[in-house]
């Protein structure tokens, strides 16, 4: 019978022939991850089973990147626990300061994310890894402890929806608009509990970055993961990077889908999400003066290198508006120093931006750029939700790096072509 990409993966990781939607499953995991907002609870309960080793110290990953540099001493025990947690079991893939980068950026340009894997990530954008061709869900804290004893997760197979794209993109149009322009579509519930396959000859012209973002932000249609089928952009980049060997799965061409839905990205503008969800999606062209206060360029989503140049493209020559906080969050060490090398940094700091170390920072409301009462802020970020930057009066409006650095100039949401 025709199976999906991600029935493939499953399937394979259940010991299985085939799986079939709506089936409850247990799996071999490839990689469990964790940071220091869900670590600390998975670390709690591990223990407190008494087991004495974890199922395999390669296959873990602890990376500190909520609220680091630690913000307060809360966030100091928090990355402790996990720092005397990975030294006691042998785990070999933590990362901290210097060695750390937003996760789900970090793990890929680490190789430890391979096509064909079964990821669990105790954060909900652990789908970012779906670009590679993976199975990767986000799940909680209990269910990492449990995978740190068994190496196991069990899931209900979900069913598949495939969106097409197709047609030319538009100048500044980016993997960021075309996800924001789906949810737009879909609602934030469109995809509940499915996989989100992302196909299309739009979808093979984009680089992995994009893909990256478009799989991150699955989950804010609800989604349980979203995925791309390896091609040999996939390949170019994994290859120089991966740890272990991989196999590539596509979907067969008659598999079946629960929803099917077909873009034409020629006529998809910049987009825009307005308050308080991630469907409020707008058009840039059809956006009103809004005065903003602070401009954030980073995160998961959009803190790789690609994002920075855009940003930059978008900033050189120019000053932001003198009402506006600008703040560039480079999503890895790696990508720090590319952008260093690039003269990146330097664009951002003539532009009057701040500059930050790695960090989930503002994304989440945790530090490094808290907005106060009634303030506005565009993000590259992944979520507008009530009070999720900070004041809960404050509001976030979310877009693709060319917006955000052409709002920050023009003081209002507004578009480069503006400029």
């Amino acid at each position: 019978m025709p199976k999906t990409i991600t029935e493939k993966i499953l399937a394979a990781h259940a010991g299985r022939e085939a799986v079939a939607p709506g089936e409850l499953i247990s799996v071999r995991i490839d990689m469990a991850l964790a940071n220091d907002i869900t670590a600390p609870i998975a670390i709690e309960i591990f223990e407190a089973s008494n087991v004495t080793s974890i199922f395999d110290p390669e296959r873990v990953a602890l990376v500190p990147d909520h609220f680091v540099p630690n913000k307060d001493i809360r966030s100091a025990k928090q990355v402790q626990m996990m720092r005397r947690f990975a030294k006691k079991y042998g785990v070999k893939h933590f990362f901290e300061l210097g060695e750390m980068g937003i996760e789900h950026v970090l793990l890929p340009e680490q190789g430890l994310v391979v096509p064909g894997d079964v990821v669990i990530g105790a954060d909900s954008h652990t789908c970012t890894y779906g670009a590679l061709g993976a199975f990767a869900t986000g799940v909680g804290s209990t269910d990492i402890a449990a995978a740190l004893v068994t190496g196991e997760a069990w899931f209900k197979v979900p069913e598949s929806i495939r969106l097409t794209y197709h047609g030319e993109l538009k100048e500044w149009v980016t993997g960021k608009d075309l996800i924001l322009h789906t949810i737009g579509d879909i609602g934030v519930e469109g995809a509940r509990y499915k996989a989100m396959e992302f196909v299309g000859r739009a979808i093979e012209r984009l680089p992995m970055s994009d893909r990256m973002t478009m799989a991150n932000m699955a989950i804010e249609a609800g989604a349980k993961s979203g995925i791309f089928a390896p091609d040999q952009v996939t390949i170019d980049y994994v290859s120089p990077r991966a740890k272990r060997p991989f196999k590539r799965y596509s979907s067969d061409p008659d598999a079946t889908y629960s929803m099917e839905r077909s873009y034409d990205v020629s006529k998809i503008e910049p987009q825009v999400a307005f308050p308080h969800l991630p469907e409020n999606t707008r058009p840039i062209s059809t956006v009103d003066t809004i005065p903003i206060d602070q401009v954030v360029i980073g995160s998961c989503t959009n803190g790789r290198i690609e994002d920075l140049r855009t940003a930059a493209r978008v900033l050189k020559g120019r000053t932001i508006d003198k009402n506006v906080r600008l703040i560039v969050i480079p999503a890895t060490p790696t990508i720090y120093q590319q952008a260093m090398t690039e003269g990146l940094l330097e664009v951002f700091l003539a532009a009057k931006g701040v500059i930050s170390p790695p960090t989930c920072g503002p994304c989440l409301g945790g530090f490094m750029g808290i907005l106060g009462p009634g303030e506005r802020a565009v993000a590259t970020t992944n979520r507008n939700f009530v009070g999720r930057m900070g004041d809960p009066t404050s509001e976030v409006y979310l877009a693709g790096p060319a917006v955000a650095a052409a709002s920050s100039i023009l003081g209002r949401i507004g578009s480069p072509e503006e400029l």
